[in-house]
């Protein structure tokens, strides 16, 4: 496993930071990946687990050979259950391991490096502000945002009419903020910052920041980060109708 090499956050912030990262790469094999994701895991295969690295990246292996791990290990043959239920609950169960792993590893190194109570309860404050993996495979965080979205009178600027992406249309949605403005456009980017702010990405589940570019895919209506879909404002320019990878990846499977 050339991506886990050893690595031992001390400080809450670190552990965190480790937690994000290692969430996002699980996050992306179940949904810009998935297909890939999905031909790794065979059934034919021993016990496989799907691990998410520091550095954003997954993968799929057998568990580690030494007793005990370095680390807590994730849920074991994932691989074996792929055939035998809707793909949809299997990525949704995957999810659901993925967290559990994800709060073990998280706790593991709090327990390693002393962390007092007040140090726990902030860390799981932390992490619990972030939509769980599952929550974002299964769309649960797309609902909450559109509750909050629609307690807050936002949610117009989701209408399909407004889902492109591209151009001057982009920039009046999700503008790049990156000329000096006065104060009166100051205060329009402050109203539309809280406005998208419960937005959510699809692929990483991070909340809208006016200073990243993103785009909506036409089919469910989800926002994307332009680079976790590796889209970019030129790119978009050109597309007539985006479909996100994870509805471009759906059709039946035999």
């Amino acid at each position: 496993m050339d991506a886990s090499q050893p690595y031992n956050p001390r400080t809450v912030e670190e552990v965190f930071r480790d937690f994000k990262s290692r969430r996002a790469g699980i996050i992306k094999a179940l949904t810009t990946d998935v297909e890939e994701f999905y031909q790794q895991c065979d059934p034919e295969k021993e016990n496989l687990c799907l691990y998410g690295y520091p550095n954003e990246q997954w993968e799929v292996n057998l568990p580690a050979e030494e007793v005990p791990p370095e680390l807590p290990e994730p849920a074991l043959g994932i691989n074996f259950a792929r055939d035998g239920m809707p793909e949809k609950d299997w990525l949704a169960l995957v999810a659901v391991h993925g967290d559990a792993w994800l709060l073990a590893v998280a706790f593991y190194f709090g327990a390693r490096f002393g962390f007092d109570k007040a140090d726990r309860k902030r860390l799981f404050n932390m992490i619990n502000d972030l939509p769980t993996i599952f929550e974002v495979v299964s769309g649960g965080a797309k609902k909450q945002a559109k509750e909050k979205s629609s307690v807050s009178n936002h949610s117009s600027s989701k209408s399909k009419s407004n889902s492109k992406a591209k151009g001057s249309e982009q920039q009046s949605k999700f503008p790049k903020a990156s000329t000096p403005k006065d104060d009166d456009e100051d205060g329009l980017d402050e109203e539309e910052d809280e406005e998208h702010g419960d937005t959510l990405c699809g692929s990483c589940g991070e909340n809208y920041a006016s200073d990243e570019f993103w785009i909506c895919c036409d089919i469910c209506e989800v926002w994307f980060h332009g680079s976790c879909v590796k889209i970019t404002p030129a790119r978009a320019e050109h597309i007539k109708q985006y479909k996100c990878p994870a509805c471009t990846n759906k059709r039946a499977r035999p």
